[in-house]
């Protein structure tokens, strides 16, 4: 799954929806921006008024990147992701074709083993 997120989402924007953004109020005298400035510079994230008084809407996410980082899926792996899956295509290739033979590939009995030995090796 780390390839399939990575190299699908990585270093895409974030664009909340209205019913996505957190609302608040921020300290009586700050705007939404310097009240969540050093929220934001650690954490990550938009504000959508930035110089409003109250109402602050924030979004959690400002790029695909962060949401990566959340669920541990890092887009610099993705070579090591595409080695890896194609060992196990290959893998289970050789595992199904084992499978098959051991399945259905006939055997021959304990009693057309001793059959050849007693007859010299001659095939029936």
């Amino acid at each position: 799954m780390d390839g399939v997120l990575s190299v699908g989402l990585a270093h895409a924007p974030v664009r909340c929806s209205a019913i996505e953004l957190l609302q608040f109020d921020p300290l009586p005298g700050k705007t939404c921006g310097t009240y969540m400035a050093s929220y934001i510079s650690s954490f990550g994230g938009y504000l959508v008024n930035d110089d409003a008084g109250k109402a602050c809407a924030y979004c959690p996410l400002s790029s695909t990147d962060q949401f990566l980082q959340y669920v541990d899926a890092r887009y610099e792996r993705r070579w090591m992701n595409f080695g890896v899956m194609w060992v196990y295509v290959v893998f289970n290739i050789v595992g199904a074709l084992v499978f098959y033979w051991a399945v259905r590939v006939p055997r021959r009995t304990k009693e057309e083993k001793e059959g050849d030995h007693k007859n010299g090796g001659a095939e029936k």
